[in-house]
């Protein structure tokens, strides 16, 4: 497919396909073994293999082959045969945060919830500083994957771009409405503040455990977040300071979001206030009398 594919060629016949493990922009995901170790594959959609298809797996393979950080999940190879268009990454054994965060048999404590958004946060801050910055475009909780140590890494790059110009134009239709911010939905030109709303949505979803929009479907979410100005509602037992982060992630105004670095700062400080109080909780005793350290 390009010259320098044969960095990064897997052979199809390599690798043993294993039970579907989701949805991807483009592809459908699998467990599978390659060489004995466990990998995932994003196969994407054969329909003869258009040219469309051809480019988005290019530029997803180009993408990927450049990332290099312990929050994004790591690029293994390709295969690039005729019949065949795969990308192969790791395979992180505790699936989405979707899925973890809607299972419900976990209940996730609040120092992991924080750790998770950390994790995030730093993942898509890497991402950003790249030269020239790339943009996710499609963050949600579906294309963030948790390993074995609760450690989340960015996912699913087949809507990333990089950032050549101040701005990228959007194209319509790709993406999930719920997560996405008000000015993609609007079709209008967006940068890397778009993400930080998206990141908001993944904030709110380790706060409440729902799934956003629940009730609304894609147009209705376009209309009421695109065209009405309309938020998804904070419950009120939500920390007010996690709180106050989610909704400064939402500003309607594009310049007035925060970037990921000041995201980390405030999440840092939040993650110190927090341990601060369970090791206050852990000293006192039920009676109220200190418990020895």
């Amino acid at each position: 497919m390009d010259t320098d594919c044969l960095d990064y060629e897997i052979l199809w016949e390599d690798l043993t396909i294993g039970e579907q493990i989701g949805q991807g922009s483009c592809g459908t995901l699998f467990h599978a073994l390659w060489y004995g170790s466990d990998v995932a594959v994003k196969l994407f959609s054969k329909r003869e293999y258009s040219d469309d298809v051809i480019q988005a797996f290019r530029q997803e393979v180009s993408l990927m082959k450049r990332l290099r950080h312990p929050n994004v999940l790591l690029f293994m190879g390709a295969v690039t045969s005729p019949q065949r268009l795969c990308i192969v990454t790791e395979f992180l054994p505790r699936g989405s945060l979707f899925h973890l965060l809607q299972r419900n048999t976990t209940k996730l404590d609040w120092r992991r919830r924080i750790h998770m958004a950390l994790d995030v946060a730093r993942g898509m801050n890497y991402l950003h500083h790249c030269n020239p910055p790339i943009i996710h475009r499609d963050l949600k909780s579906s294309n963030l994957l948790v390993d074995k140590n609760w450690t989340v890494k960015v996912g699913d790059f087949g809507l990333s771009r990089l950032k050549h110009e101040t701005y990228l134009t959007t194209k319509t239709g790709k993406g999930t409405p719920q997560w996405m911010a008000p000015e993609v939905l609007r079709n209008e030109l967006s940068d890397e503040k778009s993400d930080i709303y998206s990141f908001g949505v993944v904030l709110w979803e380790l706060a409440t455990e729902k799934i956003p929009w629940e009730n609304l479907n894609s147009m209705q979410v376009i209309g009421a977040v695109g065209f009405m100005n309309h938020r998804l509602e904070i419950p009120k037992e939500v920390d007010p300071r996690w709180a106050s982060i989610i909704e400064s992630c939402w500003h309607s105004d594009l310049q007035c979001r925060p970037t990921f670095q000041e995201l980390l700062d405030k999440l840092r400080d939040l993650q110190r206030q927090y341990t601060v109080q369970f090791q206050q909780a852990r000293n006192i005793g039920g009676d109220g009398s200190q418990k020895e350290p």
